[in-house]
């Protein structure tokens, strides 16, 4: 299996997942400002596409998912409860399939938002804005179909994991070393809060210091129903 970062000097991370025996691939948060980079990292290499995965429904950014399955006829993968159309394979907790020799299992974490979820393969858990690395803390849980209470109880997910498990996340800053959960357990402040109470004022202050999501009212349209927009303000 190979497994890497491919999205350079932005804030938001795409993996790709290769099972180097069949050049089957995956990518997970795909970002549609991204789609030809991909394309053409998939064709230089000679990858198959077999599997667009998004771990949540995405505020900030427009998801590839459904472009790539247009493009390529991969499988566009996400929880079971999720509100996008388009989606072709719904996942529940717990389950898991195969890409070739590579396992991929999905694990419930709502609260950034209510289809939240964990993708894991062997020696890694993509974690979308469940959990980000360090002093990133987690995504914020203000936004469409967030919930803290959710967010803070869902946490316990992580006692399914290896400590040894890398956490890759959706978004930290460009450059941001990638770390174990047993690194985390020590430096993100969110895991070594005491109760509720204490991540709800965090989330609070969080969400004030960050303000509006400039792209929400693009991004979300866009990931709901699988349609883009005429026109999309960032890519000009």
């Amino acid at each position: 299996m190979r497994f890497e970062q491919l999205n350079e000097g932005v804030w938001a991370m795409t993996y790709l997942v290769v099972d180097e025996s069949t050049k089957e691939a995956a990518l997970v948060d795909p970002v549609y400002d991204f789609m030809e980079t991909y394309l053409t990292h998939l064709e230089a290499e000679g990858l198959n596409l077999r599997y667009a995965i998004a771990t949540h429904t995405h505020a900030d950014h427009i998801t590839a998912c459904f472009s790539l399955r247009e493009q390529t006829g991969c499988e566009y993968v996400m929880f079971h409860n999720t509100a996008s159309l388009g989606v072709s394979t719904l996942v529940k907790d717990g389950d898991t399939f195969n890409m070739g020799s590579v396992p991929f299992t999905f694990h419930a974490a709502p609260g950034h938002t209510n289809d939240s979820m964990i993708v894991h393969v062997p020696g890694f858990m993509m974690t979308g804005d469940f959990l980000f690395t360090g002093a990133g803390g987690v995504g914020r849980d203000d936004l469409p179909s967030g919930r803290a209470r959710e967010h803070w109880d869902a946490l316990r997910v992580l006692d399914r994991f290896e400590g040894h498990t890398i956490v890759c996340s959706g978004h930290d800053p460009p450059g941001t070393e990638m770390m174990s959960l047993d690194w985390n357990r020590e430096n993100n402040p969110v895991l070594s809060m005491s109760g509720f109470d204490e991540f709800d004022a965090w989330q609070r202050a969080t969400s004030e210091k960050l303000g509006g999501v400039s792209k929400i009212k693009t991004a979300i349209p866009a990931n709901l129903f699988g349609e883009l927009p005429e026109h999309i303000p960032w890519l000009d």
